[in-house]
């Protein structure tokens, strides 16, 4: 009996030195990226943009590390594969077709080219010149910096519950650490820092996310996915079925949330500007649909057959789920590897909204607005230490308690849903008007907002109010745009390369 439990004391210690030997080597790797970028960053394009000479493969790896993070595998995939059941598979097919396939297939080489051209740097700055509007730039970066803020506490949450759950580490050590990394690399190497990191941790995502679906399956409480389907079938027959308990609108709001959403975020929006050329954009766009196909796919897999694994008995907290799930079902290296898989996705992730707000402050209303004639210098150390305020905004508010899907979901509504429609519809159609512009916005955020205070964070019904705040923006800012008065020809012929004349400047 001693003897035993000597052997289970040896074994746990084992486990917990597996786990702190990876998370220990992985914090080295990001330092050791980070100094190693610093040495290629020589000013603002490179610390941003990389220069915009990023390859399709770095680019396609960084588009997919900044989709997926720990919202996905510890809030969406446990909280939706539970609730769903098989019909969760859409949102995963949604993810790939819409959210990565479509998004380079429709934007990718319209913003590489106008963006390029225009020298455009950021979306608020696209949007801006764009539209003839100071006055919308700053509305867009104000937008970026506020409201990307909840959906960055909801990846350090979701990070925290994993920790806590493997480690036994309290949830406030975890986001320290992580802020303090976050914040480290990104001072250090910027963009650049960024997608040499991503590459290397797309890499490791895909790894552990087809060991994870190899462990979950194998177990005895899953047998396979026919067997599970089968078990599920038994505990409510619609968690078998194509449309899950929840019906249609819902699982179609979460779709349309998480694909159609991405479009208007400024992280995932900024791969496009960084490319190296138009002609890669075909090799990004296949390989970013492959990585969200295998990605999203294993997540929410995981997610539908939590119930067998965890004996049809909902932790406590239901971000807890997915955790529960990693502990009982995975050997000790193969948890270890989940581990640095969760941490890799929501570090990218991070990198990519601290980089996109700090730039909405520091290039949009700074440089572009308040003080046009900045040094370089001065302006890039000034965007280092935005990128510090950031990750300490983002952390004072995922120590309070609040679900990690709701955040997500109001901060993707408010951003996407106030910048997809003009973004999208700037692309393609000279009709719309500043007018229009603000209409959609208005129309995004008072949704999101009013939807966020009337229904309460803690409601089912939040993922479909930022559903609606991102699509009906779509037909708002057109409606609009066609009874107010248009933006002059000469300059419409300018912004889509009709004629080549000097710029006009911007009016507020």
């Amino acid at each position: 009996m001693l003897e035993g439990s000597k052997q289970y004391k040896n074994n746990k210690g084992v486990q917990e030195n597996m786990h702190f030997v990876f998370l220990i080597l992985y914090v080295l790797f990001i330092i050791g990226i980070g100094i190693f970028s610093k040495t290629k960053v020589t000013g603002i394009s490179e610390f941003f943009l990389g220069g915009r000479a990023i390859n399709p493969w770095m680019s396609a790896f960084s588009y997919g590390t900044a989709y997926f993070s720990a919202v996905l595998f510890i809030g969406y995939a446990g909280k939706m594969g539970w609730g769903f059941g098989v019909s969760v598979l859409w949102i995963a097919v949604g993810n790939a077709i819409i959210g990565s396939f479509l998004a380079w297939q429709v934007l990718g080489k319209r913003t590489r080219e106008m963006t390029n051209r225009l020298n455009a740097s950021t979306m608020p700055e696209f949007i801006g010149i764009r539209y003839q509007s100071k006055a919308l730039k700053v509305a867009s970066a104000l937008i970026i910096f506020i409201f990307l803020v909840p959906y960055t506490a909801s990846v350090y949450k979701g990070l925290g519950y994993l920790f806590e759950e493997i480690f036994g580490i309290p949830i406030i050590a975890v986001l320290l650490l992580m802020a303090g990394l976050t914040a480290l690399y990104l001072f250090l190497g910027g963009f650049v820092a960024a997608t040499l990191a991503d590459f290397i941790q797309g890499l490791i995502m895909l790894a552990g996310v087809v060991l994870m679906i190899f462990y979950v399956m194998k177990h005895p409480q899953v047998g396979g996915i026919q067997n599970a389907v089968e078990k599920l079938g038994m505990i409510d027959p619609k968690l078998a079925q194509p449309i899950g308990p929840p019906g249609f609108i819902t699982i179609f709001s979460l779709v349309i949330l998480t694909s159609l959403g991405s479009w208007g975020l400024p992280q995932m929006v900024h791969k496009f500007y960084t490319i190296k050329s138009e002609k890669d954009i075909f090799c990004a766009k296949w390989v970013t649909t492959i990585f969200a196909a295998v990605i999203a796919s294993g997540a929410y897999l995981t997610g539908i057959v939590s119930r067998l694994i965890l004996d049809n008995k909902m932790p406590e907290a239901v971000d807890m789920i997915i955790p529960q799930v990693i502990a009982r079902t995975l050997p000790n290296w193969v948890s270890a590897v989940i581990l640095v898989l969760v941490l890799s996705a929501s570090m990218s992730t991070l990198a990519s909204l601290v980089l996109a707000s700090s730039s909405a402050i520091a290039l949009d209303l700074l440089k572009g607005t308040i003080k046009p004639d900045i040094e370089k210098k001065k302006l890039m150390q000034i965007m280092r230490y935005l990128c510090i305020l950031f990750v300490l905004l983002s952390f004072l508010m995922a120590i309070k308690d609040s679900p990690i899907v709701s955040l997500a979901s109001l901060s993707w509504g408010a951003v996407s849903g106030s910048l997809l429609a003009p973004y999208l519809w700037g692309l393609y159609w000279k009709r719309i008007t500043k007018n229009g512009v603000w209409a959609g916005m208005v129309t995004a955020l008072s949704i999101t907002i009013g939807g966020g205070i009337y229904f309460g964070l803690d409601s089912p019904v939040i993922p479909v109010v930022g559903s609606i705040a991102i699509v009906l923006p779509i037909f708002v800012v057109p409606a609009v745009s066609i009874l107010t008065e248009k933006i002059e020809e000469e300059y419409l012929k300018y912004i889509f390369n009709e004629k080549d004349i000097a710029s006009l400047g911007e009016k507020s």
